[in-house]
């Protein structure tokens, strides 16, 4: 995020905010998760790709027993994503629908599966959509580490409902400075709080930005002493 706390500008162009040792750092997190989750406005505002970037950590994967890439995941309330968008790219050696999940409100299951045609496995998660059940989803399909990269909707669900164990918080040297762009959260109750805080794991300068990385209390605890 900025300095001010917003993760992209007003503009169409996408702003880039990490530095080339944040990305390769981000490459390694995508490499050493299960899955990856993002919300479907980042799917339609940035396309994202969503895949290991480095050829050896994507051989690494394969010697492991793993897909090159993890399982790509989003929650949609609506189901209205293009099935041609880079995030239902198929990965080499991967099963059409298997490696893409798109999980939504049971009433728009219907709907959403006869327009991704086969792209993703389109899943019944709750009306409305729960979190707790997409997890648990996950769960059981073999889903230990899931990466959850955003975008600002996403984010505040998962930490207003104390569902994240880490949060890595990357912060670049520039103002956005407009009311109008997307911030990290939005408003909202969240269980970590003045009197929840969040343990301090530690910091990383990566080429011009900060890396943060904190640990989560469980909701309803002091955190650690």
């Amino acid at each position: 995020m900025s300095v001010d706390g917003y993760l992209d500008d007003a503009t169409h162009q996408r702003l880039i905010l990490s530095s080339d040792a944040d990305l390769d750092r981000v490459d390694e997190v995508r490499a050493n998760a299960d899955a990856i989750l993002v919300g479907a406005t980042t799917i339609r505002r940035d396309n994202p790709w969503l895949r290991v970037r480095s050829a050896a950590r994507r051989e690494a994967r394969l010697a492991r027993g793993e897909l090159a890439d993890p399982v790509r995941v989003t929650i949609s309330r609506s189901g209205n994503l293009d099935p041609a968008a880079r995030f239902f790219a198929r990965s080499a050696g991967s099963a059409p629908g298997k490696t893409v999940l798109v999980y939504v409100p049971d009433s728009a299951a219907g709907e959403a599966a006869a327009r991704l045609q086969g792209a993703a496995s389109v899943l019944e998660a709750g009306d409305p959509l729960s979190l707790p059940l997409v997890l648990a989803d996950l769960a059981g399909r073999g889903v230990r580490r899931l990466l959850v990269e955003g975008g600002s909707t996403v984010h505040t669900q998962f930490l207003q409902a104390g569902l994240a164990d880490e949060l890595h918080l990357v912060v670049a040297p520039v103002f956005v400075g407009d009311p109008t762009a997307p911030r990290l959260v939005g408003p909202g109750q969240y269980p970590h709080d003045a009197a929840h805080r969040m343990h301090l794991e530690g910091t990383q300068q990566l080429g011009d930005v900060a890396l943060l990385r904190y640990r989560l209390a469980a909701p309803g605890t002091s955190g650690p002493s």
